[in-house]
């Protein structure tokens, strides 16, 4: 894969320290990263956003973000609130074909889930996957209620055409419950695809170094990294 889409069943479920845990999986193996943002929404102009944690994370990597909305909602409804243009699935797509053009590998990390719209026109994250011919990774969450969103999401990116590697849980906790211990074994098959990473939780709260070397060990190989199944 030289391009890979990062989205999930949700908001706030561990995308952006996935992404940074692929990013430095990555790095560590060599190859040159881009992640591009396509919508930074609830953060103010000269804030720090997601891109800047995959930085601190991950280390050297290419950054684009191509538009900032400063209230929390969905891209859409951000941008009007704000008065400001939307990002167009295009746009998107020609984003990625230019940083595909200088780096081994091109993170696109979504915002909220699949469907949530980018503009009035009802575009999500799934048209622009579409449009750029690329794989959409899915990060789950661990617990009760994880196998529904996790097969809903997984019926939507069939209903596009677009192929899924695998899912990652996105914040796996220190002490488990019986429902996350079970869907551990459960998420591939209402996935219909392969687990390729646990992140612990909290994870994007270790100093970089600690992070860069245990990203290896939250990854399955198909993500540069080293966990088995």
């Amino acid at each position: 894969m030289s391009v890979l889409f990062v989205s999930g069943t949700g908001t706030e479920i561990g995308k952006t320290v996935t992404t940074a845990a692929i990013a430095a999986a990555a790095i560590a193996a060599g190859r040159s990263v881009a992640v591009l943002k396509p919508a930074q929404t609830g953060v103010a102009a000269g804030e720090a956003g997601d891109l800047a944690d995959v930085e601190r994370l991950a280390g050297p990597v290419t950054t684009v973000e191509l538009a900032r909305y400063p209230e929390p909602l969905a891209p859409a409804t951000a941008a009007l609130r704000a008065g400001l243009p939307p990002v167009r699935p295009h746009e998107i797509a020609e984003a990625v074909a230019k940083l595909d053009a200088s780096h081994d590998l091109v993170l696109v990390e979504g915002a909220g889930g699949l469907l949530v719209r980018f503009d009035a026109d009802g575009h999500t994250l799934a048209d622009a996957a579409r449009l750029a011919q690329a794989p959409v990774l899915v990060v789950v969450q661990a617990g009760l209620g994880t196998l529904n969103t996790t097969a809903l999401t997984a019926l939507a990116l069939r209903t596009h055409d677009l192929d899924c590697p695998g899912i990652v849980v996105g914040s796996w906790p220190s002490e488990p419950d019986l429902a996350s211990r079970c869907n551990l074994e459960d998420l591939p098959d209402a996935a219909g695809a392969p687990l390729l990473g646990v992140i612990p939780e909290n994870s994007g709260t270790l100093s970089p170094a600690a992070f860069r070397t245990a990203a290896r060990g939250w990854l399955s190989p198909t993500l540069n990294g080293s966990r088995r199944p």
